[in-house]
């Protein structure tokens, strides 16, 4: 029986989370056993060159010296408590200090339950229902939030999710990303309805999709019109596009904002945050009642807190500098080899899209070519290179890639296009 095999009889789909199935590709999943630095290495012994890095959470690569440290410090200490510690405050004040949007913040166990949350107290702040979220951004799998989402949801072709009733979803609203005329629209018909809007400043699970010129700026001044609060998941984009995240590089303060995977160096995290005024919402001073056993886990807090010492403007510096590198290198291999595609890179994480000359929407994105992303990722799979299993997904690089990583990638791509176009592929 293979791992998978037995996998299948004890979790649905063999997975425990539906984006690690090779639905878009075909074929059974790696089991992995570890990672070091910029590689994972499989249940087989065979070690790839990681390009996934665990959904962007191992910006500093995997099992740094540092971090892994930090965890066994806090792990001999006690896994937990279920009370105040000081590795909380550590962390709290490392993260209000990046991004002085958040006033006051509350550390969660998962990005969905940051969104979850969030909305919770915009629609308590605001004292109003609807939320105005984009086609194809993805913030986690609450009920209310899973309306032509992107990722997993895409992937499968589920627009929605079943087991969700429309009573639900009756209060959440759809307008296209970087479709700023239909919020305006939907602001001048609604607006005394809206408690906010939510976007991914920077979609990243329809593939990394960066927002127009004005775009985002166009949110918070409509929002600000009618009263509604704007909320950044930033569960992706913060720590990972600078310090400040995507509102810092892009120089918008959201009134709330959703945090994930970096601030807990690997381990299971979220957060949000946001104005002193609208976080005191949350009991015990306010109404709104939200909570958890494990939110603030010291172990969590420790590895969070070393990730982020590591990363200082040399260290956003070199991922720039790599990830520039990527993109430009594949870019011109498309051009070399007359593929059609296109390459849409933010900062340190991008997609390569084939069979489109851009990604502005989700309307573009779905008509990618779904055919030759296989064959490409299996061709690189066959060369040691480990990438996101799905058209619809960002690949990451961290700070264990060398610029060697980075060449011997595009060497790869360079091999398994050219090979596709002796195959008579078009």
């Amino acid at each position: 029986m293979t791992l998978y095999d037995e996998a299948a009889r004890l979790f649905p789909g063999g997975v425990n989370s539906p984006v690690r199935a090779w639905c878009s590709v075909g074929g059974t999943p790696l089991f992995l056993l570890r990672g070091r630095g910029a590689t994972v290495t499989d249940a087989d012994g065979r070690t790839y060159r990681d390009f996934v890095g665990s959904w962007g959470a191992a910006i500093a690569g995997h099992a740094h010296p540092k971090v892994v440290h930090a965890v066994q410090e806090a792990a001999a200490a006690g896994l937990g408590f279920g009370a105040p510690t000081c590795a909380e405050l550590e962390l709290g004040r490392a993260i209000r200090d990046a991004m002085p949007s958040i006033e006051r913040l509350r550390m969660v166990t998962s990005g969905t339950e940051a969104v979850m949350s969030a909305i919770r107290v915009a629609r308590a702040f605001t004292k109003r229902p609807t939320v105005l979220k984009f086609a194809g951004c993805y913030h986690g799998h609450s009920d209310g939030l899973l309306v032509r989402a992107g990722s997993g949801p895409m992937t499968f072709a589920l627009p929605d999710s079943a087991g969700v009733p429309e009573s639900v979803t009756m209060h959440t609203v759809v307008a296209d990303y970087n479709a700023g005329d239909q919020v305006r629209a939907y602001v001048a018909a609604k607006g005394s309805e809206l408690a906010a809007v939510i976007v991914e400043p920077v979609a990243a699970n329809m593939g990394v999709v960066p927002p127009h010129e004005g775009f985002l700026a166009g949110l918070r001044a409509a929002t600000r019109e009618c009263g509604a609060l704007l909320i950044f998941d930033e569960v992706i984009t913060g720590f990972r596009l600078g310090r400040g995240g995507a509102q810092a590089r892009f120089a918008i303060e959201p009134d709330l904002t959703c945090l994930g995977k970096i601030i807990g160096g690997g381990l299971p995290v979220g957060a949000f945050g946001g104005r002193t005024e609208v976080m005191e919402q949350l009991a015990p001073l306010g109404p709104v009642y939200q909570a958890g056993t494990l939110a603030g886990n010291p172990v969590t807090m420790a590895a969070g807190r070393e990730t982020l010492t590591l990363l200082d403007s040399a260290a956003y510096a070199r991922l720039e500098e790599r990830g520039a590198r990527l993109a430009g290198g594949l870019e011109r291999i498309l051009a070399e080899r007359a593929v059609p595609g296109c390459v849409q890179r933010v900062g340190s994480m991008l997609t390569l899209f084939f069979g489109i000359p851009h990604a502005h929407t989700l309307a573009d994105v779905e008509r990618l070519d779904r055919d030759r992303f296989r064959s490409f990722f299996f061709g690189m799979l066959e060369r040691g290179f480990y990438l996101p299993p799905s058209p619809f997904e960002a690949m990451f690089l961290s700070l264990a890639h060398g610029e060697n990583d980075v060449d011997d990638f595009l060497a790869a791509a360079d091999e398994v296009l050219r090979e596709d176009r002796d195959d008579g592929r078009p």
